[in-house]
């Protein structure tokens, strides 16, 4: 091969693995923005009264980050059911995350962009044999002007039979960037 050929050859696989590498490390210090807080609630099923076990017990982390001029939010949901919920789907009539993205302010907080995520519901019904699982929102995105801004969020749970639709559960959990 000429040597122009090998220095091109060169070139190119050196300029190949140096983006290669500028890639991973943009991916890697990218999810590493987030912040992110934990909390817990646990939640009755107002519908029964009997003597096995009904609660879910949830841990949810509220995860925000700024990057380009935009605030980025989601949630995982990590959730203990009943073992005798495994499967049934005439518990819930609905179940949603409800995430929002707020700017800081003095006093409450105004809500700039929401969205529902309601795949939690089937997750909820579709838990592991033991009862549990989890679930993770899309992210949202709000352009976002100077100032702190906020992820936040609850969980709506509409009770099958108990005619009161969505109750919510609200975390207390809120990372700002």
């Amino acid at each position: 091969m000429p040597s122009s050929k090998r220095t091109m050859a060169a070139t190119l696989i050196t300029a190949a693995v140096i983006s290669g590498t500028t890639l991973a490390t943009a991916t890697t210090a990218s999810a590493a923005d987030y912040r992110c807080k934990t909390s817990s609630a646990s939640v009755d099923n107002p519908a029964y009264s009997g003597p096995w076990a009904d609660n879910y017990n949830f841990d949810v982390k509220l995860c925000a980050k700024r990057s380009g001029g935009y605030i980025y939010a989601y949630a995982k949901v990590n959730f203990e059911g009943p073992v005798s919920y495994v499967n049934q789907t005439d518990v819930l009539d609905a179940a949603r995350f409800h995430l929002q993205i707020k700017k800081s302010v003095s006093g409450p907080d105004p809500v700039v962009k929401w969205a529902n995520y309601t795949g939690l519901e089937y997750k909820l019904e579709h838990g592991n044999i033991a009862g549990n699982g989890s679930y993770t929102t899309g992210t949202i995105k709000y352009k976002a002007g100077s100032g702190r801004y906020l992820a936040d969020g609850f969980i709506q749970l509409d009770w099958n039979n108990d005619g009161k639709g969505y109750r919510n559960t609200y975390f207390s959990a809120s990372p700002t960037v």
